[in-house]
């Protein structure tokens, strides 16, 4: 935290421009911990939420993964099966015409099918309710099961419709040797990668990096955040890789610093994303970080495009984080 070095570089930023507000606060992080976790999720707990919301319920459906997604509503519509199959078995379990069985297990299951029968509304016609109360919970089960599926199917299409960039990042974000026209006092720079992991276009496409580290202000360790420039912060099309790339310049608040200094202010590069997906011609987003732990230096990214023996160009998703010493 006294470096001085940094401070003197942070201090050369906040004369021409003040750290940006980040929706992170003030609070400083120790070295176990991500101001922005990997998938682009904030790495906060949050405390006083309703229990029971709709919209929060809503929200976890269609963001969560296929496959428990996929688990959650088969759970659900076993969960609503059992309720109604009980629910005959219980209150006039012979009110069911046409059932086979042996033991009350087999009767049980005679009764479980055609729960499942009436909630779909499919009614395969060798069970059917003759009692005035079996009757009754058919069609509420009937009822119930329309407008579970209606709820279904606009979640799927809710699922479906919602755009989303599937980005590969790099494992790792390098601090290499760099050369660049427009940059001349630059010899290094701290870049990363990305690919499309989808065969859809992304066009459009804007990076940003922000730099997050404590400051000691007035006896206190504050986290603070500064954006940093890029060589290049958008692109038209992202047909094959993008390597965006910080030029450590003098201005630059990680020049002359080591990676003891980095770890020393707990340093943490957050990285957002936003582009067009020309399939759903909608804007998309995505976030990561990288923490001072994953800086590497004095390496170089290997190249993900070549060619195949017909001479065409080729991209290995494979070697996103492929890199090398730099000679």
């Amino acid at each position: 935290m006294n470096n001085k070095i940094f401070k003197r570089q942070v201090a050369k930023i906040k004369r021409n421009e003040d750290a940006p507000e980040f929706g992170f606060g003030s609070i400083s992080t120790s070295n176990d911990q991500r101001t922005m976790n990997k998938d682009g999720s904030a790495n906060v707990i949050r405390l006083g939420e309703p229990k029971f919301s709709i919209i929060n319920l809503y929200h976890a459906l269609v963001t969560m993964p296929w496959l428990k997604f996929n688990i959650c509503v088969l759970l659900f519509y076993m969960i609503i099966n059992l309720f109604f199959a009980i629910l005959y078995f219980l209150i006039d379990s012979n009110g069911l015409g046409g059932m086979t069985y042996h033991t009350e297990s087999e009767k049980f299951l005679e009764i479980f099918f055609f729960s499942a029968q009436s909630l779909t509304t499919v009614g395969y016609g060798r069970l059917n309710p003759v009692s005035l109360a079996d009757s009754t919970i058919a069609a509420i089960e009937s009822m119930v099961g329309l407008l579970v599926f209606a709820l279904a199917t606009g979640l799927l299409y809710g699922r479906f419709s919602r755009a989303t960039a599937k980005l590969l990042f790099s494992d790792n974000i390098i601090l290499a040797p760099y050369k660049n026209a427009r940059f001349t006092t630059a010899t290094n720079a701290l870049m990363f990668r990305i690919l499309n992991e989808r065969k859809n276009q992304l066009i459009e496409i804007e990076a940003q990096i922000m730099f997050a580290y404590n400051e000691e202000v007035y006896g206190s360790v504050v986290r603070k955040f500064q954006q940093l420039k890029l060589e290049t912060e958008k692109i038209n099309l992202l047909a094959m890789s993008w390597t965006i790339v910080h030029p450590i310049v003098p201005e630059s608040p990680l020049f002359g610093l080591t990676q003891e200094d980095l770890e020393s202010v707990d340093a943490e590069f957050i990285v957002s994303i936003n582009a067009i997906d020309d399939t759903y011609v909608q804007q998309v987003y995505t976030r990561s970080s990288y923490t001072w732990k994953e800086v590497k230096w004095g390496v170089k990214f290997e190249s993900v495009i070549s060619k195949n023996e017909q001479g065409i160009t080729t991209i290995d998703l494979r070697k996103i984080s492929s890199y090398q010493t730099a000679s």
